[in-house]
């Protein structure tokens, strides 16, 4: 009989049921079959993935975990979302990820067989649909068949408590350690382990056509979400702690339209603006001040936006504001122009780094001029913008983090890439190198861009940028 795991007991599930009880539970029960499951749109894609990393790996057996599920507090657990690797090379997504779940290359003579391991349906012949509190279906829900889940991925599906008598025998194994203890225990550590970790980071440097288009689809519903935030607006300002209001409203949006959000949102009104992680989003919302928003919709695919704009409250700039503001205007678009392939990474840091510092010695708080300060050893100008203004962008909000630096950090940009544009400024409140009407006040406009073979396109272009456009749009939204 199923036991229940113990962080999910409850006083009154602790008795084993009857034998009368567990009958009449297996009787009565409508058929449930599933006939009209279609194939999952990245099914197609994610074979010439596997066979990318076949050739890299030959005659290994590849392990990739999906992940187990990860306490929030006591018996609560945060909601599953597995490994990027994992989808991305099964193309399991979304709702129908399932925690323990996970994805083998099988080495054979002509290269590698993919086969998915999983908790598959708990069917009512059993006693766990309604005794296992965290698998069973009446406690979280309908999962696929083994037999479903093949029509699904279109990869041979078996059932997860069958893997521990696959992994044993001699085959040479290596896995992705820290994602499940099962595997760590049964897989021994292999020498070329910090390779696999790097090659499936850097696979997805390059985005293929069905990537792209759902990042530009993560772009436009963060686009509508933004949209919500305005509509938000007047009701965050009327509310205590009304940053919460703006980042609910964004919230919404990330649900409905996809997985989550892919990211904590940031909601930083004043001078919380100028705290670059401000994710407490717990200040009030003030007519007069500005609000930056960091957000981006995750896709049931797990591609996200990463998008920022800074907003009036009240929907028009003050002068102030706005010269701050169109410094870093210029700054990204001095960014986007040096995004094109073949160009150095560093290039669009350095293109957004130049427009700043001129800007700030242009308003005489640098004491030094711009060209020196520009000088690697020197960066006074770094003061108010500190971070760099790009990273990869994907399955996870900083893709490929696990490439090697002359692959990403110090390497040429491709074709298909897909980056972000994000320069900001930030006054802290204190700063007595500025004058009263600037302090205080925080600036970041991000978007994101994919590389083409004349520069770049702009996939988050449907939110408007500049000032004016941006005081038209705010203005439709307030008054509809």
């Amino acid at each position: 009989m199923s036991e229940i795991p113990t962080k999910y007991k409850r006083a009154h599930h602790d008795e084993i049921p009857s034998a009368n009880y567990a009958d009449f539970m297996k009787t009565g029960w409508a058929p449930s079959e599933l006939h009209d499951i279609e194939p999952s749109p990245a099914s197609k894609w994610c074979v010439a993935r596997r066979t990318a990393l076949s050739k890299e790996f030959p005659g290994i057996r590849l392990v990739i975990p999906a992940g187990n599920f990860k306490t929030r507090s006591n018996d609560s657990d945060y909601r599953f979302r597995p490994h990027s690797a994992f989808a991305y090379y099964s193309g399991v997504q979304g709702s129908e990820a399932t925690a323990d779940a996970v994805f083998i290359m099988e080495p054979t003579s002509e290269g590698h067989a993919p086969l998915l391991f999983i908790n598959p349906r708990s069917t009512r012949d059993t006693d766990a649909f309604y005794r296992d509190a965290r698998y069973g279906e009446l406690w979280v829900g309908r999962r696929f068949t083994t037999e479903e889940a093949q029509v699904r991925w279109e990869i041979e599906t078996r059932k997860v408590d069958t893997l521990k008598d696959f992994l044993s025998g001699s085959v040479e194994t290596i896995t992705i350690r820290g994602e499940d203890k099962s595997i760590d225990d049964k897989v021994k550590v292999h020498t070329r382990e910090a390779e696999f970790a790097t090659f499936l980071s850097a696979a997805r440097l390059i985005k293929d056509a069905y990537e792209i288009a759902e990042m530009q689809a993560a772009c436009d519903s963060t686009a509508r979400g933004f949209s919500d935030i305005v509509r938000a607006l007047p009701a965050a300002v009327r509310t205590r702690r009304g940053e919460r209001v703006v980042e609910s409203a964004f919230f919404g949006r990330a649900r409905v339209e996809g997985n989550d959000i892919g990211y904590d949102t940031i909601a930083a009104a004043g001078a919380h603006a100028c705290v670059l992680h401000w994710i407490r989003n717990d200040g009030d919302v003030r007519p007069g001040e500005l609000i930056l928003v960091d957000a981006g919709v995750e896709r049931e695919s797990y591609y996200t936006a990463d998008v920022t704009r800074t907003l009036p409250v009240n929907g028009k700039f003050t002068p102030a504001q706005r010269s701050l503001y169109m410094l870093v205007f210029e700054a990204q678009k001095a960014g986007f122009a040096a995004v094109r392939p073949g160009a150095d990474w560093t290039e669009i840091n350095i293109a957004c780094q130049t427009v700043l510092a001129n800007g700030l010695a242009d308003m005489g708080v640098l004491t030094i001029s711009a060209a020196e300060s520009l000088r690697p050893e020197v960066g006074l100008h770094r003061r108010w913008t500190l971070h760099g203004v790009s990273h990869m962008l994907g399955m996870d909000v900083h893709d490929c983090s696990q490439a090697r630096k002359d692959q990403y950090s110090e390497g040429k940009l491709e074709v298909g890439q897909v980056l972000t544009v994000e320069p900001g400024l930030y006054i802290q409140p204190d700063d007595e190198l500025f004058a009263p009407e600037f302090r205080g006040i925080g600036i970041r406009i991000e978007d994101d861009v994919v590389v083409t073979e004349n520069g770049c396109h702009i996939l988050s272009d449907g939110l408007p940028r500049h000032p004016d456009d941006i005081e038209k749009w705010m203005a439709g939204l307030l008054s509809s």
